[in-house]
């Protein structure tokens, strides 16, 4: 039986200069990392490029690194959430997400009116999200992308867990407003699509 090491036991490695190490922390978090950073910056190739750079900084960091009670991934999430932040400063404009670059969805046995229906709604919410402050798209990131919990959240953002359950809360409501508010003619009073 082969046992697998828990992050902390790796991280150890990693931080005495184990590259086999660090490659194992990097294949655990890659794909999670790359997920957070493309649904950031709506783009495959920057998604690549920063996920690229936040292992970088982490590999050339990482001796530095100070176990503060939390997991390795928050550290790698605020690594990859400067990096976005920097990006976007950088490139001084808002991208939205391609829609046709992940989006795509089967619907079988439904008819094509109702599968077109489903595909409007769902573009009118990812514009409303696109819409929210950065801090409220990376909670809805996190928390429906990445499947976390609010203490996970909590860890990344740098709050308590029941900062978290208040941000989500008034994020909720915003989107709640604004779909009930929106000009596309896409949903109805109640926020439902209309059919």
């Amino acid at each position: 039986m082969v046992l697998i090491p828990n992050d902390a036991e790796v991280l150890a490695r990693a931080a005495q200069g184990d590259q086999e190490a660090f490659g194992v922390l990097y294949d655990r978090y890659v794909g999670r990392i790359y997920n957070y950073i493309y649904y950031r910056t709506g783009n495959q190739h920057d998604a690549e490029d920063l996920t690229a750079r936040v292992f970088f900084r982490a590999m050339r960091h990482i001796g530095n690194y100070r176990d503060r009670g939390l997991p390795i991934s928050a550290w790698l999430y605020r690594i990859a959430h400067n990096l976005v932040a920097n990006w976007h400063r950088d490139n001084s404009r808002r991208q939205e997400l391609p829609l046709e670059d992940g989006f795509h969805s089967v619907y079988e046995g439904e008819h094509p009116e109702s599968a077109l229906l489903h595909t409007e709604e769902q573009q009118a919410l990812l514009k409303l999200i696109g819409r929210l402050p950065e801090e409220r798209q990376q909670l809805l990131i996190l928390k429906f992308v990445e499947h976390m919990s609010n203490a996970e959240i909590g860890n990344i953002m740098g709050r308590t867990e029941g900062a978290v359950k208040s941000l989500y809360h008034r994020t909720l409501i915003a989107l709640r407003d604004d779909i009930n508010n929106d000009s596309t003619g896409h949903f109805s009073d109640n926020g439902k699509a209309e059919q």
